[in-house]
């Protein structure tokens, strides 16, 4: 005969909120959700949209193994409790259009949506994805006044697997076997290292010629284009979700990986009062350590001018949402 325990047991689920239900946000819930790392809450501001795609994920639960909740919802209010808030809300890239070009009609969605969310969820860590994301990023850090370590951008995981994926694809062997680090901006001046760059530890300025190296360099900086362009519709969603899943599960596992995230910085590398990609170690907390290189000359100058970039989109941001109040 069962018997009730004397005293309750406690079941406790994490929950993490997306906020934007377009391509990445919806994958990512997905991801989320079939590999049983927390509950999702999926926001939008169009009705009925993530009320429909959260239902259709409920409905492959039985099929995909799993038990989580998956809720659509257009109120801040249903994403009260989250662990984590994932920015995904704004317009994405156009044929012919750069990340920058999508300052003005994004920072005002990211803030608010930054706002929003932490007025719910005041413990919560913030993922940021919407581009131009380093700006983004500084402008919900800014609005939330949250501490850096519980603010981030996705941007070096996506384009560090880039380049890793056109490595494999060139030398003919399986992307688990690759590892590289990229740095800097998301965007046409992010940093690519090839001399950190390796093949089941063996450097990959071992295997490939120079030019061959650089090749792969640009096409990483360029990734995001190529699939704009080959689209026409719509930029990458596949491989940005999975990205923004690593960062999700190094969190809630507790795992402390050492991945590239784009963070404040307050002196590493030289870099002040600017968002940047650069290599951080990700647990629970958040950003628990920043990691800082040794990076040669050129490489460090590569960084900076990454970084002037930045330090100027952002401005000409705070620019834009000041006139707008």
């Amino acid at each position: 005969m069962y018997t009730s325990p004397s005293s309750p047991i406690l079941c406790y689920s994490p929950r993490v909120t997306v906020i934007g239900a377009g391509r990445v946000g919806s994958t990512l819930a997905q991801r989320i959700a079939e590999k049983n790392l927390a509950d999702v809450v999926l926001l939008d501001i169009v009705q009925g949209m993530p009320q429909g795609l959260a239902l259709d994920l409920m409905e492959a639960r039985g099929i995909e193994l799993h038990n989580r909740k998956i809720i659509g919802t257009n109120d801040y209010a249903d994403t009260t409790g989250s662990e984590i808030v994932v920015i995904t809300a704004g317009f994405p890239r156009k044929p012919g259009m750069s990340r920058d070009d999508l300052l003005r009609t994004n920072a005002k969605i990211v803030v608010e949506a930054a706002k929003n969310a932490i007025a719910h969820s005041p413990n919560a860590i913030i993922i940021v994805v919407t581009n131009p994301l380093d700006v983004m990023t500084y402008l919900a850090w800014q609005a939330t006044e949250l501490p850096r370590d519980r603010i981030m951008g996705m941007a070096g995981v996506l384009d560090s697997a880039r380049f890793e994926t056109f490595i494999a694809m060139e030398l003919g062997v399986l992307p688990r076997d690759v590892k590289a680090m990229v740095l800097g901006s998301h965007g046409d001046l992010m940093v690519p290292l090839p001399r950190f760059a390796t093949v089941n530890g063996i450097p990959v300025t071992e295997l490939l010629e120079t030019d061959t190296i650089e090749r792969l360099v640009e096409r990483t900086r360029n990734g995001g284009a190529e699939i704009v362009e080959l689209m026409q519709t719509g930029g990458a969603f596949f491989a940005p979700a999975s990205a923004t899943c690593v960062m999700v599960e190094s969190i809630l596992l507790n795992q402390s990986r050492l991945l590239p995230v784009a963070t404040y910085l307050q002196g590493e590398y030289g870099l002040e009062d600017v968002v940047i990609g650069v290599p951080c170690r990700l647990g629970c907390g958040g950003i628990e350590s920043v990691l800082e290189l040794s990076l040669s000359d050129e490489e460090r100058a590569a960084l900076q001018a990454s970084a002037r970039s930045v330090r100027q989109n952002i401005d000409r941001a705070q620019e834009i949402l000041m006139v707008a109040k």
